[in-house]
């Protein structure tokens, strides 16, 4: 149907006038749409944009004060950096999502990780765009329920210099910002850098954490129509894994936590060299070398389960990434229907060993606090881990882009990715001992379409439709990650959608609205046994659904945004067993509506005052549908005011009044047998009111 409409949209504007895009507007310039710059009006699929203004002006704290003000967009934030993800997908952490930076993966394929974003560079970033439904057609496999694309900050043309600090008074949380930049001829630099110190006495026990990233970008002009661009980002996490609470700690003392010594330790570092330039009459090439190399140990809070009296189990690993890449596109424009081909080709090779042992943790009996840990290979040698697992990924990629009448674009575009996992088990499996699978290779493929039409209305409007489709196979970990080789097959979704984009007031109001559907075939999902057991499976088909729409207002001292996703998550089809049938059900940790609404006034030039207001609305906790988290609504205010030339101060005041609230909230409650809430609900507490100051100073040479 949503084809259709696709169609229909090229046609009924025969006698429209061609527009001036510059003139449009609702227009912005994006480049993640079509891995090129691109009219947002001409662009056939939801984008949310935050820009370099909006950063410099908000200075957020997490991912989540950047990505959460675009409609459709959640980041759930699990501590000290580590998050959870919802875009047109539950709040969950499946491998649905690509995470790039200038349109390169900051992961490979088969190594995703739910905590990724925590490798970014908050400070060294320009802007976010975030491509909503699938995109695997541009940016490949995971692609499914988004991609989000962090766009680093170039140099500026004079000599610039930042540094700021900020400080709150119950998270013990310490940040300071330093960032130096200017240019040279045809050579320009910018350095970013922040360190964060979250300390042991805040709010919640045992929730320190330590953070440092940095960010090196130098661009040379070689002639008027070529460039280098190289990039160097590396991050250094070291962070206590706070972990969830049971029903009872969670009610009575949220500040608790049960662990004394699980922790994650994240070193990150990546570099890219870009190279772009004219190569034929009205065409530009860009090849872009990339490397990765991510080392990430941890004694992870949510594999601690099994427990009988006394003594639980656990395990310690460490998951390493070598990557070696190349990013071939070729962009030639045509006179003929003003048409666009973008073509290119994508080669990954990433060397990813892993290692895990296993656990034996002591808990007290009074608390339930898990105390110390010693190693217990002898007593389970089978959950002991050392293997290798070398994976390639090679894709072709292509997208046309052509206006068959005034007012209209159709977009054409389809990838075909080809994944290979050769796994290497450095333990001798089988026997009464088994240390995982023998050697093997597994590969995968697959080709993801895209269609999609704008249709302009006047100078006001764009309407849009597109169906696209998504493509996720089997990470290596959900295969090899077990005793066995878990019986999974690749996840398959098709993504309709129909927009509108708007301005009113003479562009001071703007709506962007979408409507979708995202149907998904052998969905993976992560099955809850009991806490702290968990497997992956196939469900046999899946439906989410929803409406996205936001709208911005900016005029003299007022400015507001508001920005809501009212969304259906569905098993369709997933029986668990003979007996244990979840088709029909609502999934898990999928929210009625994620709401925001922010109003600024400015009372004095140099000033801002804004109070934002954010619901999250209910959802089940478990498949049956039985154990309900009634969700939560919270208010967060923001002040800012230029003290001097280039000297600023800023407070912010999160949930301002106080709430008890969970940032996620789980049961391993089947719907079948008898139900015990405290050791079968889990919650993440959400910090109570916090308050924090910040201080910063920009020299600028002009």
């Amino acid at each position: 149907m949503v084809l259709a409409v696709a169609i229909t949209l090229a046609y009924p504007c025969a006698q429209a006038q061609q527009l001036d895009q510059t003139d449009h507007s609702i227009d912005t310039v994006v480049v993640s749409g079509s891995r090129a710059q691109s009219w947002l009006s001409e662009t056939p699929q939801a984008i949310g944009v935050v820009n370099a203004k909006t950063l410099e002006r908000d200075k957020p704290k997490t991912m989540g004060d950047i990505l959460n003000r675009i409609a459709g967009v959640y980041w759930n934030d699990l501590g000290n950096e580590q998050h959870s993800m919802s875009i047109r997908q539950p709040i969950g952490t499946n491998a649905v999502y690509q995470y790039l930076e200038d349109g390169i993966p900051i992961r490979p394929l088969g190594v995703f990780n739910h905590n990724s974003l925590n490798e970014m560079n908050m400070a060294g970033a320009s802007g976010v765009e975030v491509v909503k439904g699938a995109a695997s057609s541009l940016y490949g496999s995971n692609a499914v329920g988004g991609a989000v694309n962090f766009l680093t900050a170039g140099a500026s043309a004079t000599p610039t210099a930042k540094v700021g600090v900020r400080r709150d008074n119950v998270g013990g949380y310490t940040r300071y910002d330093t960032s130096a930049s200017d240019t040279w001829g045809p050579l320009g630099l910018r350095f970013s850098h922040y360190s964060s110190r979250r300390s042991r006495d805040n709010w919640q026990e045992y929730s320190y954490g330590d953070k440092d990233s940095f960010s090196l970008r130098a661009d040379y002009a070689l002639s008027p129509t070529s460039q280098l661009r190289a990039t160097i980002v590396h991050t250094d996490l070291d962070a206590a894994m706070t972990g969830s609470l049971f029903e009872n700690d969670y009610r009575a003392n949220p500040g608790k936590s049960l662990n004394t010594f699980t922790y994650r330790k994240d070193k990150t570092t990546r570099m890219n060299l870009a190279w772009e330039g004219a190569t034929t009459a009205n065409g530009t090439s860009t090849v872009t070398v990339f490397t990765r190399k991510n080392d990430h140990g941890q004694i992870p809070a949510y594999s601690i389960g099994s427990c009988a009296g006394m003594l639980c189990k656990g395990v310690i690993n460490n998951n390493h990434v070598d990557s070696l890449g190349l990013d071939v596109k070729h962009q030639q424009e045509f006179a003929w229907l003003r048409s666009r081909l973008i073509a290119g080709v994508y080669v990954d090779k990433s060397d990813n060993p892993f290692v895990s042992d296993n656990l034996s943790i002591v808990r007290d009996a009074a608390t339930g606090r898990y105390l110390r840990y010693t190693l217990a290979n002898a007593s389970n040698p089978q959950g002991v881990r050392d293997y290798q697992t070398d994976i390639l990924n090679t894709a072709v990629f292509a997208q046309w882009e052509f206006s068959p009448l005034a007012g209209t674009r159709v977009v054409l575009g389809g990838r075909s990715d080809a994944i290979r996992y050769d796994y290497h088990n450095n333990l001798a499996p089988g026997g009464s001992v088994n240390y995982g699978a023998p050697d093997e290779s597994r590969s995968f493929s697959h080709v993801s379409p895209k269609l999609g039409a704008t249709y302009a209305i006047g100078q006001a409007g764009s309407a849009y439709a597109n169906v696209s489709q998504g493509f996720t196979p089997p990470e290596v970990s959900q295969l090899y990650g077990k005793t066995g080789i878990a019986d999974l097959q690749p996840s398959v979704y098709n993504n309709y959608e129909l927009g509108l984009r708007w301005a009113f007031l003479q562009g001071r109001l703007k709506l962007d609205t979408a409507l979708y559907r995202l149907d998904g075939r052998d969905t993976i999902v992560s099955y809850t046994l009991s806490p702290g057991n968990s497997e992956n499976r196939n469900a046999g088909r899946t439906r989410s659904e929803g409406l996205e729409l936001g709208l911005n207002y900016d005029s003299g001292p007022f400015d507001a945004r508001f920005a809501t996703a009212i969304a259906r998550h569905r098993y369709l089809r997933y029986q668990v067993s003979a007996s244990l049938d979840y088709s029909g059900r609502s999934m898990p940790q999928a929210p009625r509506d994620i709401t925001s609404i922010e109003i600024g006034y400015k009372p004095v030039a140099g000033a801002r005052v804004a109070l934002e207001a954010v619901h999250q609305g209910r959802y089940w906790m478990n498949n049956a549908n039985t154990v309900e988290y009634k969700g939560h609504a919270l208010l967060n205010l923001r002040a800012s005011y230029q003290l001097a030339r280039g000297l600023e101060a800023w407070a912010q005041v999160r949930n301002l009044m106080d709430k008890r609230y969970a940032d996620s909230a789980s049961s391993s409650y089947s719907g079948v047998g008898s139900y015990a809430a405290n050791t079968q609900n889990q919650y993440t507490p959400g910090a109570p009111r916090s308050v924090m100051l910040g201080l910063g100073y920009t020299f600028n040479a002009l």
